[in-house]
């Protein structure tokens, strides 16, 4: 009897070092791999997208996948996005795929615009970036600089610099080979370089040389004073009116001629001299269309507004 305990408790014994084994082994080489825990995806108030997920992971938003963090672009419509993926890691199985959805709400945009019945369509604003009534000057901007500053000229200008020769050098929007690097081809400003995309938002661009030049020739033009203010007043085939302030120039470290010149930039490059860009320019006594001037000096902005189709 007692012999016949003994042999029980021995296979009890070896019954259970063997069930403790097996469970050793059960995550080796042979046997299934542990799985990876899933990410969490977040969205925060600027719309960037992140993951928390104690392993790597794969994420997908709208199918594509895309390497977080990722920042959504506001658009003129409400989106839904769809954000999913899964955990992985060496020796770790695919978690499960996740899926999140978030809403990004519309641009809102509260600069107003007039419509002077262009063959285009295009839609001006009524006031200048940096201003909140149609008499303001608004800010002075360099073109394909985003913010005012105290200086303007090429020493202090974000697409230049200078070689060891001291002769300054463009390092964007050079589309010929002037004045002595390879140019890069562009010949209009991009968004985030744009003053009107970037200090307002993206239903707003700086116009082309030819929006320009439609204002210009599609509506008759009177130098006026608006509240004390001088200016031209342009008057569109339907009756409806802009007013552009003398805003004046910046050049260095000197404001000069408001109240007698208007000077707008364009987004668009001059079609022979990089060094220059396109803008409307105007006296009291006649309003240019397609006038090129240095890049470097100060002009104000006068926005349009983007084709929302």
């Amino acid at each position: 009897m007692i012999h016949t305990m003994k042999t029980i408790n021995l296979l009890i014994l070896l019954l259970s070092f063997t069930v403790g084994l097996a469970s050793l082994t059960s995550c080796s080489d042979d046997g299934p791999e542990p799985v990876a825990k899933a990410p969490v995806f977040n969205m925060n108030e600027s719309f960037t997208i992140t993951a928390t997920c104690p392993n790597s992971y794969k994420a997908f938003i709208n199918g594509e996948e895309k390497t977080l963090p990722y920042s959504v672009t506001q658009t003129y419509q409400q989106q839904t996005i769809v954000v999913s993926g899964y955990g992985y890691g060496i020796n770790l199985q695919n978690s499960d795929t996740v899926e999140q959805t978030f809403e990004v709400p519309a641009i809102e945009d509260n600069h107003e615009y007039v419509d002077l019945e262009l063959p285009s369509g295009t839609l001006w604003a009524t006031c200048n970036v940096g201003a909140s009534s149609p008499e303001e000057y608004g800010d002075h901007f360099a073109w394909g600089e985003t913010s005012p500053k105290d200086y303007y000229d090429s020493s202090t200008y974000k697409w230049c610099y200078y070689d060891n020769n001291g002769y300054w050098q463009l390092t964007k929007y050079d589309y010929s080979s002037f004045p002595t690097i390879e140019g890069d081809g562009k010949t209009e400003l991009d968004p985030e370089d744009d003053a009107a995309y970037v200090n307002w938002n993206p239903y707003w661009r700086m116009p082309t040389s030819d929006q320009i030049e439609e204002l210009v020739n599609c509506c008759s033009w009177q130098w006026t004073q608006r509240n004390g203010v001088n200016g031209q007043l342009g008057t569109g085939q339907n009756g409806n009116t802009i007013f552009l302030p003398a805003a004046g120039y910046r050049w260095r470290e000197s404001l000069s001629n408001v109240g007698s010149v208007g000077r707008y930039w364009s987004r668009s490059l001059c079609s022979y001299d990089t060094a220059d860009a396109y803008l409307l320019n105007f006296y009291s006594f006649n309003v240019y269309n397609c006038f090129n001037f240095n890049r470097f000096n100060g002009f104000a902005i006068r926005a349009v507004r983007v084709s929302q189709n």
